[in-house]
Parts: C-alpha cells; sequence; structure tokens
C-alpha cells in the first residue's frame, strides 16, 4: 500500500508541476461552464433550472481531458528510460499500474469537483419555494465519475504501448470516442436489428445513460468494474512486453 501512494504523491505531483496540467483543467471548466450557463438550455437565457447541458456535455469533454491526463502516465517514462529503473525497484507491476491509475482518477474528480459551484450557483438562483431535484443530479455525478474511471483506464493502457505522448493522447482519444459511441450507432443499423440490445450493452453509453438517472443498477457497476479491470490487465501485459 505504502508503494501505491507514494507512486500515486509522485504522479499527482509530477502533473501539477507541469503547465499542460492547468491548461487542459481550465479548458475542461470553461467549456463545460459555457454550455451550461451559455449554450443551449441553460439558466441565463431560458430561465431553466436544470443541469441537463453539463452532464451531456462533460463526457464529449472527457474525451480530450482524460487523454491529456494519462498521455504521459507510461511514455514519458519510456521515453526517458526511468521506466526501466521503476520496474527494477521493490515494487510490482501491479502497484505501479494502481498507482498510476488512481492518480489519474484522482486528477479527473479534481477537475470535475468545481463543476459542483455551478450546482450550488444555480440553487441560489432557483425561486423561493423551488428546490432542485438532487437525486437526479448526484446519480449523473457517480455517472460521470464512473465514465472518467473507465476512460482513464483506456488511457493508462494507450500510454503504456507508446512512448510518443501525442500518439498515447490520440490512440486513447479514439478508444475512448469508439467505446462511448459505437455500439449505440452500430446499434441503429438496420443489420443488427435483431441484437440490438446486446450491441447497446458492450457499449460505455448505455451503461452511462443508466447510472446517469439515479438508479445503481448491479449490471451497470459490474460493467464499469470489469472495463476498468480489463484495461488494468491490457496495461499489464503491455508493460511485460515491454520488459522482453
Amino acid at each position: 500500500m505504502n508503494s501505491i501512494l507514494t507512486i500515486f504523491s509522485r504522479e499527482v505531483a509530477s502533473f501539477f508541476n507541469s503547465l499542460i496540467a492547468y491548461i487542459v483543467i481550465t479548458v475542461f471548466l470553461v467549456g463545460v461552464g459555457m454550455f451550461f450557463w451559455v449554450f443551449g438550455d441553460n439558466v441565463l437565457v431560458h430561465g431553466l433550472a436544470v443541469m441537463d447541458d453539463l452532464f451531456a456535455f462533460a463526457p464529449w469533454f472527457f474525451l480530450f481531458l482524460i487523454p491529456a491526463i494519462t498521455m504521459r502516465s507510461f511514455s514519458e517514462e519510456m521515453k526517458t528510460g526511468t521506466i526501466e529503473l521503476l520496474l527494477t525497484k521493490p515494487v510490482t507491476d501491479w502497484q505501479i499500474i494502481l498507482g498510476k491509475y488512481l492518480a489519474s482518477v484522482f486528477l479527473v474528480v479534481f477537475s470535475l469537483a468545481p463543476t459542483v459551484v455551478y450546482w450550488l450557483s444555480l440553487s441560489s438562483l432557483t425561486r423561493e419555494g423551488v428546490s432542485l431535484d438532487n437525486g437526479p443530479i448526484w446519480g449523473a455525478y457517480i455517472g460521470l465519475i464512473a465514465l472518467g474511471a473507465i476512460f482513464t483506464a483506456i488511457g493508462i493502457f494507450s500510454s503504456s504501448v507508446s512512448q510518443n505522448q501525442i500518439v498515447s493522447f490520440l490512440l486513447a482519444l479514439f478508444l475512448c470516442f469508439f467505446f462511448f459511441m459505437a455500439f449505440d450507432f452500430i446499434a441503429d443499423l438496420d443489420l443488427f436489428s435483431s441484437v440490438n440490445e446486446i450491441v447497446l450493452r458492450i457499449g460505455i453509453f448505455e451503461h452511462f445513460r443508466s447510472i446517469s438517472k439515479g438508479v445503481i443498477d448491479s449490471r451497470d457497476v459490474v460493467y464499469f468494474l470489469s472495463f476498468v479491470a480489463v484495461g488494468l490487465i491490457a496495461t499489464k501485459i503491455a508493460l511485460d512486453t515491454q520488459k522482453n
């Protein structure tokens, strides 16, 4: 556990020592803030006390935020040669992977946390006697964190297969988009009309949509945990390949 915490602390500190950390977090917050307050069915123009736009557009910003957070996890280590030194230290591969993964998940949650201010601001702007339906909002936040956990697992894997951070970023972006939306598109094709439900259940979006309604279904929980596990196992395999 101490080794995992050491790697966790090292990764978080390293991220905040780079300019890109502040850029990507700022772009994320400004982006989702613009769609929440300015564009779409927003508060300022339409006077609607809803957060639907925030939760609708946040996953799309995640597609860029999370690969930017994870792209240097292993890529930079491989490029500088420190990965070989790290792998020879008295820590296991799994401790390294979990330390880096948990650090990236923490950074995703850290980036998302300031959006709670939008929630509090919206609550303060509602008319007297009118309150927000907080249940679906909590559910949507849980859904975003679960989605972030999956995207992070994909990003960590992508970083472990290339020493080029740009390649890692683009690979993570593609894989996150593919697993998030591609199966919904495939399910809409007439070719797969007989197995639409199965195809939908393979993709992330259907489970994200389900959990974001505020209802925690065990099938969705198992799906998210399984996806993360597969991503981390794939990372371990990639690291083993690096050793050979």
